[in-house]
């Protein structure tokens, strides 16, 4: 501490002998000349005032050292700090740099994965479909001989009738109405014609064709034939013509199978009262 106090000192004297100098320079240069006379240029007037400020600023660094005790530090320029921060950064963009470079590492893996994937499924559907093409061939040729043979049964009206009704028999609606559709085009004045109407009217009721349904229960029931299935057509026509918003065609039509099939069976005359009560016909 008696080292620097010293040093301090001796300091503030070569301060205070340099500012004695530089003040009684300054002083000169304040003394009146002539208007005509001036010692000092432009140039030397600012390094004059340059000198003044630094010999301020060395002095106050002095006497403040003299109120603290404490030695004067002038801190260097913090070079170190900035760097150190630099090279943190530096290291952070790499650190950045591996964990993307990992990241594209990892989905071209994964892509590589899937394209070895994709090739193995394209063999597998390959495969199948070398498979499936016999089998193709077998079913298309089935179908063209049961076309064939359908076509061939068409040609003969008891054939077409009754493969027809094997196939309303069996349930399978749709092509039972596409056979009678076809059967009663073909074969309008044959004996099955009649009850070929009949049949295609039920299998248009099973997809809510009413009013084709009811059409073809008319062209069925034409002449009111002594049939065991013209009761039933009638029953029908008249459920067809209520889904079809015409209770009194439908009423009349109840009246007319009492009137013309008075020992209708007992599920028609069931039928026909049901169908009675929903139109709300007269008693």
């Amino acid at each position: 501490m008696k080292a620097n106090k010293l040093t301090a000192l001796a300091l503030a004297a070569l301060i205070g002998g340099s500012f004695a100098g530089v003040a009684a320079q300054h002083a000169f240069a304040q003394t009146p000349l002539p208007s005509d006379e001036d010692p000092l240029d432009d140039r030397s007037r600012k390094r004059l005032d340059k000198m003044e400020k630094v010999v301020r600023e060395l002095r106050a660094i002095v006497f403040q050292g003299r109120e603290t005790g404490k030695p004067v530090v002038v801190q260097p320029a913090d070079t170190d700090s900035q760097i150190q921060m630099l090279s943190q950064r530096v290291s952070d963009l790499e650190a950045t740099l591996t964990r993307v470079n990992g990241q594209n590492e990892e989905l071209q893996h994964q892509l590589d994965q899937a394209r070895q994937n994709l090739a193995v499924y394209q063999t597998q559907i390959q495969s199948l479909n070398d498979r499936l093409a016999p089998l193709e061939q077998a079913a298309s040729a089935q179908a063209q001989a049961a076309q064939a043979e359908a076509a061939k049964a068409a040609e003969n009206p008891a054939d077409a009738f009754a493969n027809a009704k094997a196939l309303m028999d069996g349930g399978d609606y749709d092509n039972a109405e596409a056979a009678f559709a076809d059967f009663v085009q073909r074969h309008p004045d044959d004996a099955h014609a009649a009850e070929a109407n009949y049949l295609y009217g039920k299998a248009l009721a099973v997809r809510g064709a009413h009013a084709e349904a009811a059409h073809a229960y008319i062209e069925a029931i034409r002449g009111y034939p002594k049939t065991s299935w013209a009761p039933d057509a009638m029953a029908e026509l008249s459920r067809e013509l209520i889904a079809m918003k015409r209770a009194d065609d439908a009423c009349t039509t109840l009246d007319t199978l009492k009137a013309k099939y008075p020992k209708a069976s007992a599920a028609v005359t069931k039928k026909a009262a049901a169908a009675r009560t929903q139109a709300k016909c007269a008693a």
